[in-house]
């Protein structure tokens, strides 16, 4: 496993893997990996003959300066982790390597960028569209595998390789939970002992919500998960919208010709948490 910190060496690397016909595969992180991650490595191993894994955590998509200051980081631990499965890099680029001048570009995700996240964290997701298209072109992978539980960063990054015409495929594996449900990420462990006994309170409830499509509308049950969460001493909710899991459009109605997905976010003490559950 080799740790590639330059641009210019990562691209020699995929190039030279593919001159060998190999396919590669690329799974992006912001580190402090966790099970989540690894089961994306499990998937691109299943796909794939060169696997890059990226740890770097992106300044570009934090529009709150606290919390990219309090995002977990732990190198050495991550760096341990991948050695136990089949990862031929690690792109670990520093922060002057990606961004080596202000990246101005402004992407057009419109609507996908407005809706939920897009309301509460204004230019994160241009900020995402940046470093995965300067992902992409430092590796060229021919997969890239990202988790369900990001549902619209999902979505958006389909768009940008549409837009952007790239022939890469965009791979979503499933959410992968703790024993007691709730979706696991990297910010689970800035919770108290206390917050992290009241998490799955969230995934109970969207289970409930999943429950009662039959004879609900998806406003119905919007407003049962909203007054649900509510009145949970300790959370506090941004969002819970049923939307189509392409285009983010609030649905009406139950549509049998879209997949139906009610996305949430929680802010649970100074941790935001996001999950999502299919309707289908």
């Amino acid at each position: 496993m080799k740790i590639i910190e330059h641009i210019d060496l990562m691209k020699k690397q995929t190039a030279s893997a593919r001159n060998k016909g190999r396919i590669i595969g690329l799974v992006p992180t912001m580190g402090a990996l966790h099970e989540g991650h690894l089961s994306l490595i499990d998937a691109a191993s299943k796909n794939d003959q060169f696997i890059a894994v990226s740890i770097f955590v992106n300044p570009a998509q934090f529009n709150d300066p606290k919390d990219l200051e309090s995002y977990p980081k732990d190198l050495e631990t991550d760096l341990e982790m991948l050695k136990k499965y089949p990862v031929d890099v690690v792109f670990n680029p520093p922060v002057e390597e990606m961004y080596p001048e202000p990246d101005e570009r402004v992407f057009d995700l419109d609507p996908l960028d407005k809706v939920m996240e897009g309301k509460y964290r204004p230019g994160h997701f241009n900020g995402v569209a940046q470093i995965v298209s300067k992902l992409f072109e430092a590796v060229r992978p021919d997969r890239a595998y990202f988790g369900k539980k990001d549902l619209q960063q999902l979505a958006i990054i389909k768009k940008l390789v549409a837009q952007m015409n790239q022939d890469i495929q965009i791979v979503d594996c499933p959410i992968i939970r703790e024993p007691d449900g709730l979706a696991m990420s990297s910010r689970n462990q800035l919770l108290t002992f206390e917050e992290r006994k009241a998490a799955p309170f969230i995934y109970k409830t969207l289970k409930e919500a999943a429950g009662m499509k039959s004879g609900h509308s998806p406003r119905e049950i919007e407003k049962y998960v909203s007054d649900r969460i509510r009145k949970h001493p300790l959370m506090e909710l941004n969002y819970f919208e049923i939307v189509d899991d392409v285009h983010l459009t609030r649905q009406e109605d139950w549509d049998k010709t879209v997949n139906t997905v009610g996305c949430i976010a929680v802010k649970l003490g100074r941790v935001r948490l996001i999950d999502n559950i299919n309707f289908d």
